[in-house]
C-alpha cells in the first residue's frame, strides 16, 4: 500500500472508522465480561438468583425459600408445569441443583 498516493481526506476518513470500530470492539469485549462476571457472582454469592440461572429448561415464576443452611438451601419454585421443590447444594465454588422433583397441586 502506498501511503504516498492515499488522499488526507481518505486517509483520515479510513482512521476514523479503525478508531470507532476499535472502541466498539472493546466495549462489547467489557460488556461480555461485566455480564459474565456477574452471572458468575449470581451462582456463587446469591443462590436465590441462582435457581432462575440453574433451571434455564423450566420458565420459573416465583421461587420461595423454605430452608436455609450453610451449605444447603430448599425451594418452592413456581413453574410454567407446577410447582416443583429445588434442592440447592453449595459446591466448592458454586451452587449446583442436588435435588429437583416435580410436585403435585
Amino acid at each position: 500500500m502506498e501511503l504516498s498516493l492515499i488522499s488526507r481526506k481518505r486517509y483520515g476518513h479510513t482512521m476514523m472508522w479503525a478508531v470507532l470500530l476499535s472502541m466498539l470492539v472493546v466495549a462489547l469485549a467489557a460488556t461480555l465480561g461485566r455480564a459474565m462476571a456477574n452471572v458468575k457472582a449470581a451462582l456463587t454469592d446469591k443462590p436465590d438468583i441462582a435457581v432462575y440461572l440453574l433451571l434455564e429448561d423450566d420458565v420459573v415464576t416465583s421461587s420461595t425459600l423454605l430452608r436455609s443452611n450453610e451449605n444447603q438451601r430448599d425451594y418452592l419454585v413456581q413453574t410454567k408445569n407446577g410447582p416443583k421443590l429445588v434442592k440447592l447444594q453449595k459446591g466448592e465454588k458454586e451452587w449446583y441443583v442436588a435435588h429437583e422433583e416435580q410436585m403435585h397441586e
